[in-house]
């Protein structure tokens, strides 16, 4: 059944907040490449045999952000099964193992133990949510599990752990949403900021963005900062303090349905006058297509322009059919991230070699690099940055649709 706005807006209504200690490593890479990275070589590797590489993930596929982890997950299994059609990855082919946790911090855990204990996964690839990730990294580290880029922003994805077992998909909630508000600011010569919030990791990163900005910044003033409940749905009277205090651009860190929420009541109140931003997680084409135009004029920052404006590159197309005919749902921001998770792993396990183990899986991927052909962003891990997409955008609903307004990085 294909998502509807409406069926991905009821999946989508707790805050995309997508959202440990760490034993020393067991093995060295002792060459300056993936194929020289040899000191496991005569001990056995978990996950991996001469046919076999396991991947697993604790992901949400029933819970409030099963409408981001189930097209996620398809994107992934679709580039995957691609690969083991053509004959895998130096003679491997890939097995992916998803656990459901249901955005659940508990079942979080019980997974990554299940995957990485009993399944004895290689590596965990695109784990959901920041809290269950962070609980979870102590399991992973034990057994030198790597992290491949969880469905998460948050700037612990990086700073919580060993360096080389961690690899996320962009820059974090704080970096691109402040990029995003900079530039508003600068083009628009704003002086009065406000933030709506939700008190997450997601929602704290974009109000500690907006209380850096107007500290550095002497021409502009955080004017309010609004906490809301992630099951908030009435901004009526939030809307109309923020318009009493003259706020000139608001910066949303809340629900799918409460970004939409909050400028359709702005918009019905005719105050056009202002302006809206959300972070990464409000770019998905269920804001864009919001009943009655409610979203129109959201601002988001993103790490890809949005497909539609690539509808005419072959290699978009080709993705965006084939997805459309495997599961039968329209491409969704989880489902590119998926796409290029899978694509990031599969070049960081070639360029690892026959002999992979965490060593030379590192090692390979710091040598990933290359224009995505599907959604045109720039892919480059290296030794000093774990970072795979290097790559920011500002959009603007316009019309239904997101709109590039600039790239920002």
């Amino acid at each position: 059944m294909k998502w509807t706005v409406k069926t991905t807006l009821m999946a989508l209504t707790v805050t995309i907040g997508l959202v440990g200690c760490s034993d020393p490593k067991s093995t060295e890479a002792t060459g300056t490449d993936a194929e020289t990275a040899t000191s496991t070589s005569d001990i056995p590797v978990q996950g991996v045999s001469d046919t076999e590489i396991i991947l697993g993930s604790a992901n949400d596929l029933s819970g409030p952000f099963a409408g981001f982890g189930n097209p996620a997950v398809a994107g992934a299994n679709m580039y995957f099964d691609e690969v083991n059609a053509a004959g895998g990855v130096n003679g491997r082919t890939i097995r992916y193992i998803v656990e459901d946790h249901s955005y659940q911090v508990p079942k979080a855990v019980q997974s990554a133990n299940k995957l990485v204990s009993r399944d004895k996964v290689f590596a965990m690839l695109m784990s959901l949510g920041t809290p269950h990730n962070l609980a979870s990294f102590p399991i992973m580290d034990r057994a030198n599990v790597p992290s491949v880029m969880p469905l998460t922003f948050a700037r612990a994805m990086q700073e919580e752990g060993e360096f080389d077992r961690r690899y996320t998909a962009g820059s974090t909630y704080y970096d691109s949403i402040k990029l995003g508000m900079e530039n508003l600011i600068a083009e628009n010569n704003v002086t009065n900021l406000c933030v709506m919030y939700i008190p997450s990791d997601y929602g704290e990163e974009t109000n500690e963005a907006a209380m850096d900005i107007a500290n550095n910044n002497p021409n502009v003033t955080l004017v309010e900062a609004s906490s809301h409940r992630p099951d908030e749905t009435d901004f009526s009277g939030a809307i109309a303090k923020l318009k009493d205090s003259n706020c000139e651009l608001i910066a949303l860190s809340l629900t799918i349905r409460g970004a939409i929420t909050a400028v359709g009541t702005a918009n019905a109140m005719g105050w056009d006058d202002v302006k809206f931003i959300a972070p990464v997680t409000g770019f998905h084409p269920a804001v864009a297509e919001a009943p009655g135009g409610a979203s129109e004029g959201l601002y988001a920052v993103s790490y890809y322009n949005d497909l539609a404006l690539r509808a005419d590159e072959p290699e978009t197309k080709a993705f965006v059919e084939k997805y459309e005919a495997t599961t039968g749902e329209d491409v969704s921001a989880g489902a590119i991230l998926g796409y290029l998770a899978a694509k990031v792993t599969v070049q960081g396990l070639e360029a690892a070699g026959q002999n992979l183990n965490a060593d030379t899986f590192n090692a390979g991927l710091e040598t990933v690099s290359f224009v995505d052909g599907v959604t045109g962003s720039s892919v480059a891990i290296t030794p000093e940055s774990h970072v795979a997409i290097n790559d920011v955008y500002l959009s603007q609903v316009q019309n239904g649709q997101w709109k590039t307004v600039t790239q920002l990085k």
